[in-house]
C-alpha cells in the first residue's frame, strides 16, 4: 500500500461539481493499493499515518501527530501511485490491485483511521475527482509498505 500525506489547513474532494467531502486541518491522504496488500497491512498503513509526528506543537516543532491535534482526513484511492514509467512515455498500472480488492482495503485504511478516533472524508472510490488543498508547510510524506519495517 502506498500513501502520499499532505499535511492541510483545509481540503476538499469534488465530483461533478459537487462537493463530496471536506476537512478542516489534518491530512488528505492519497491511497493506493497493490496486488500483494491485505487488510494487515491496511491497518498498519493507518495507524503509521495517524501516530506520524509530523505537526507542529507550540515551539514550531513537528512533535504532534494526527491523534495529538484533532486533526481530519481526506482519503482519496488514487490507484495512480502505482504507475510504472520505466518504459515509453505512458505509465503502466499493472501493480495496482483490481477494483474489488482496491476498494475494499480502501475501506479497510479509512475503517482503521476512524477506529483510532480519527474523522474521514472521503472521495468517491473510482470517481473522477477534482481535489482542492492548502497544504501546510509544505508537509508531504511517502509511506510505502513495502519499505515499512514490521
Amino acid at each position: 500500500m502506498r500513501l502520499l500525506l499532505q499535511r492541510v489547513t483545509h481540503a476538499q474532494v469534488s465530483v461533478a461539481g459537487n462537493v463530496v467531502g471536506s476537512i478542516g486541518p489534518g491530512l488528505v491522504i492519497l491511497v493506493g493499493v497493490g496486488h500483494d496488500d491485505t487488510e494487515e497491512v491496511a491497518r498498519m498503513q493507518a495507524g503509521k499515518a495517524v501516530d506520524l509526528r509530523i505537526f507542529r506543537d507550540d515551539e514550531g516543532k513537528t512533535n504532534r501527530s494526527l491523534i495529538d491535534t484533532g486533526g481530519e482526513v481526506l482519503a482519496i484511492s488514487q490507484f495512480t501511485l502505482f504507475a510504472d514509467t520505466r518504459k515509453g512515455r505512458r505509465p503502466s498500472f499493472l501493480d495496482a490491485a483490481p477494483p474489488d480488492q482496491g476498494i475494499a482495503l480502501y475501506e479497510e485504511f479509512c475503517g482503521a483511521v476512524e477506529d483510532r478516533g480519527v474523522m474521514v472524508a472521503r472521495g468517491i472510490f473510482g470517481a473522477e475527482m477534482q481535489v482542492e488543498l492548502v497544504n501546510d508547510g509544505p508537509m508531504t510524506i511517502w509511506l510505502d509498505s513495502a519499505s515499512q519495517q514490521p
